[in-house]
C-alpha cells in the first residue's frame, strides 16, 4: 500500500470520506499545515530574485529552506496520524477475558493513548510554527501574492486547531493525570499565542490588498 503522501489529492478524499477509520482528522490536519508551509515557499519563490526585493532576498532564502524543512515535516506526519491510531484500535481489540488480559490490554492502551496525544500535539506545534513563518512571508514577500501568505497563515491556524482536538479527546482517556495536564497546558499555551498572532496577520495581509 502507497504512502498517503504520494497519493493524489482525489484518492486521500475518497479515503477520508470512506467507511474507514484512517485517515481521519488528525491526517488532515497535517495536511493543511503541511498546505500552510508550502505556501509560504511559494512567496518566498515568487519573491527571490526580484529586483524590487533585492534587499529582503538573503531573508527569503533563510524563510523558504525553514517552510520546506516544515512541509517535510508535517507531510510525515499525515502518516504518524495513521500509524498511531491504527496502533490504538489493534490495542482495544486486544483480548479481555482474563484478568491478566485485561490488565496487559489496559497497559497498552494507555502507552499507546500517550503517543497518540503526542502526535497531534506535534502536529499542532508545527502549525505554530507555520503561523510564525507566514508573517514573515506577509510582512517582506512579493505583494503580488500577500493573499498567498494571507492563506497559508489561515491553513496553519486550521491544522492547529484541528490538531489540538485530538490531543483532546485522547488526552481525556489517560489515567497518568500528570502527563495529560503537562501536555494540555503545553497546547494552551501554544493555541493562546497563535489566537492573537493568526489575527494580525490576517490583518497584514488585508491591508496590503
Amino acid at each position: 500500500m502507497s504512502e498517503i503522501k504520494q497519493k493524489s489529492i482525489e484518492v486521500f478524499l475518497d479515503e477520508l470520506a470512506s467507511r474507514q477509520a484512517t485517515p481521519g482528522g488528525g491526517s488532515a490536519a497535517a495536511v493543511m499545515g503541511a498546505q500552510s508551509a508550502a505556501l509560504t515557499s511559494m512567496v518566498c519563490n515568487l519573491t527571490i530574485g526580484k529586483p524590487k526585493y533585492a534587499e529582503v532576498e538573503a531573508e527569503m532564502k533563510d524563510l523558504l529552506k525553514q517552510s520546506e524543512t516544515l512541509r517535510e515535516q508535517l507531510t510525515a506526519m499525515i502518516k504518524a496520524d495513521v500509524e498511531v491510531f491504527d496502533r490504538l484500535m489493534a490495542a482495544y481489540g486486544l483480548a479481555k477475558t482474563t484478568e491478566t488480559e485485561k490488565s496487559a490490554r489496559s497497559t497498552q492502551i494507555q502507552a499507546i493513548l500517550k503517543q497518540a496525544t503526542i502526535v497531534p500535539l506535534e502536529c499542532a506545534k508545527a502549525c505554530s510554527q507555520a503561523i510564525k513563518l507566514s508573517r514573515i512571508a506577509a510582512d517582506k514577500g512579493n505583494v503580488n501574492v500577500v493573499s498567498d501568505a494571507g492563506v497559508a497563515v489561515m491553513a496553519a491556524y486550521s491544522g492547529l486547531k484541528s490538531a489540538a482536538l485530538n490531543v483532546y479527546i485522547n488526552a481525556g482517556s489517560i489515567k497518568d493525570k500528570k502527563f495529560a495536564d503537562d501536555k494540555l497546558t503545553e497546547l494552551e499555551n501554544i493555541l493562546n499565542k497563535a489566537d492573537i498572532e493568526t489575527e494580525e496577520i490576517y490583518q497584514i495581509v488585508k491591508a496590503k490588498l
